[in-house]
């Protein structure tokens, strides 16, 4: 900026050196010191001491040439002659301040510039360093529908083939390996249809009706009953009849069974499980492992697992949360450890 009004300064001294040099001259005629309305000035002599000066700012240094005052720019110019006795000549004019806010301008300009740029190198940087876990997480994704996909045939053969005998015919013993296989494939179908929930989810359509809960919950405990006699687990049962709620039945069948499947799969031997049902929600609630206060954080996450000494994918809770969000119920976890865990779903 100083160096842009230097030329302008410099036209100035030089205007008001032939002024002085006038005045020099002609001092018996007039003795009025000249005065310009586009600029102010001052003479000072070789001892530095103020001959006479119209400038608003005083701080004046005679070792620089151009130099800001506060909000005054000062030019210094000494002329070839000591005219009027005049060592050094000063040129003041004010400054404006347009330059610094074309300056912030500019720093503002820059700093988006910049800012936008860092975004869209880091979009990119990012992208490159994520590609090896989007691609890990293709191949999970493919992995569990090719899985689902060949699971569907012999498991849908096992269970039906398994409802079609007859357990009161058959001795101890084969009743006892027939019932060893129908939980096998049970707990085979109940992970395929949460790894067919997860792989189809976007493209589910639910199919709301007015459900009968309380025979629902009642179905999908008898279900399980198999499953829960392996550890000698008891079920006890407060359901309140005909409590009906708007929902798809595959949905909340999926909701109760990933909760009654965890309740067994974390529970300790000679267990049990408390079923209740009311108008305002239901709860499930069992004498299990408990969970930790900071696992409760991340419970319902998609691939979570904290207990690996029992099988799963950890997908199940995800598919509870999930229904949970879409029907707009709420979920509550109770958990100590080695005291058990109480799911409550309310709506």
């Amino acid at each position: 900026m100083l160096q842009e009004k230097r030329q302008i300064l410099q036209d100035y001294s030089n205007e008001l050196v032939i002024r002085l040099k006038d005045l020099h001259v002609n001092i018996d005629k007039y003795n009025i010191y000249p005065r310009d309305e586009k600029f102010e000035s001052a003479i000072f002599d070789s001892d530095r001491k103020k001959i006479f000066s119209t400038l608003k700012s005083e701080n004046v240094s005679l070792d620089d040439v151009i130099y800001l005052s506060g909000n005054q720019i000062h030019f210094i110019k000494e002329p070839e002659s000591y005219y009027l006795g005049s060592k050094f000549i000063i040129i003041e004019i004010p400054d404006d301040n347009l330059w610094f806010e074309q300056i912030k301008y500019k720093m503002f300009l820059s700093f988006v510039g910049s800012f936008l740029f860092m975004i869209l190198i880091g979009y990119f940087i990012s992208k490159l360093f994520l590609k090896p876990m989007r691609d890990a997480l293709h191949l999970l994704d493919r992995f569990i529908k090719d899985t689902t996909h060949e699971l569907n045939t012999p498991v849908t053969a096992i269970l039906t083939n398994i409802e079609m005998i007859d357990k009161s015919l058959l001795d101890d013993k084969l009743a006892k390996k027939i019932n060893r296989i129908e939980i096998g494939a049970k707990t085979i179908s109940n992970i395929y249809e949460d790894l067919t929930f997860v792989t189809l989810n976007n493209q589910i359509i639910s199919n709301n009706e007015n459900i009968n809960l309380s025979d629902v919950l009642r179905q999908r405990v008898d279900y399980f009953k198999s499953l829960a006699n392996m550890k000698r687990i008891t079920f006890k049962m407060y359901i309140k009849d005909n409590v009906f709620i708007l929902c798809d039945m595959k949905k909340i069948s999926k909701l109760i069974d990933n909760l009654l499947s965890n309740a067994i799969k974390y529970n300790k031997i000679s267990g049990f499980i408390i079923v209740d049902l009311t108008d305002e929600g239901f709860s499930i609630e069992d004498s299990g492992k408990g969970i930790s206060k900071e696992n409760l954080e991340n419970l319902f996450e998609r691939y979570t697992r904290f207990d690996k000494s029992v099988g799963g994918f950890g997908i199940g809770l995800n598919i509870v949360s999930l229904i949970t969000k879409e029907y707009d119920f709420k979920i509550d976890v109770e958990s100590q450890i080695n005291v058990g865990t109480k799911m409550s779903v309310k709506w």
